[in-house]
């Protein structure tokens, strides 16, 4: 019985490469073709961190509604790991549309450590798309507020009207745009922050 192992260059992804000598350690080097980097392969790895889909095998479980210490145990790897794959990562939040009719914008809490230390999460929603706008985490204050006001002022889109509750942050914030005021408004929002609690476990508290 044959096995084919297939490789990919951990860094361009891309499928040519050759061999390139031996390690000191007696294992097998291979040479990326295109960027040129050099590595050993995931099938020579006895270090299962280093392995080139573990990050993403983590993501997707995180995604996915699994525990950060669950998915340490799935993979029997440590915490610190789980946290490192999940603060490193670099996705981006690309809106779908250049033009929204309505924009619906709420707060949502957890904690950090304990119930004292309260950190909050500022987002805009659109429910005609069911996609998160832009978002920022902080305290609940008027500098966060701004700080999310920015961020949507950079994505360089356009819409017609603002929906939010009646805390003075979004107030001053958005008070500039047609504004409309009350939890009738916010039905598609707060519908999502339900469901950010079901499927995210650290904000199951």
């Amino acid at each position: 019985m044959k096995i084919t192992i297939t490789l990919t260059c951990p860094q361009c992804r891309s499928s040519k490469i050759v061999k390139n000598g031996n390690k000191i350690y007696k294992k097998q080097n291979y040479l990326c073709k295109d960027c040129h980097r050099q590595f050993i392969g995931d099938h020579n790895l006895t270090y299962k961190c280093c392995h080139s889909s573990l990050c993403h095998r983590l993501k997707k479980m995180l995604v996915r509604g699994v525990g950060i210490r669950d998915a340490a145990y799935i993979e029997k790897i440590s915490v610190n790991k789980v946290l490192s794959a999940l603060s490193k990562t670099d996705y981006r939040i690309v809106p779908k549309n250049s033009h929204y009719k309505n924009l619906e914008v709420d707060e949502f809490w957890s904690y950090v450590g304990n119930k004292e230390n309260k950190l909050w999460l500022l987002y805009v929603y659109s429910s005609e798309t069911g996609e998160i706008i832009c978002y920022v985490f902080g305290r609940r204050n008027l500098k966060t507020a701004r700080k999310l006001k920015q961020k949507l002022s950079e994505l360089c889109i356009s819409y017609e009207t603002t929906c939010s509750g009646n805390w003075r942050g979004f107030v001053v914030v958005l008070g500039g745009v047609s504004r409309r005021v009350g939890k009738e408004y916010t039905v598609g929002i707060k519908g999502n922050n339900c469901r950010l609690r079901h499927r995210i476990r650290r904000a199951c508290r």
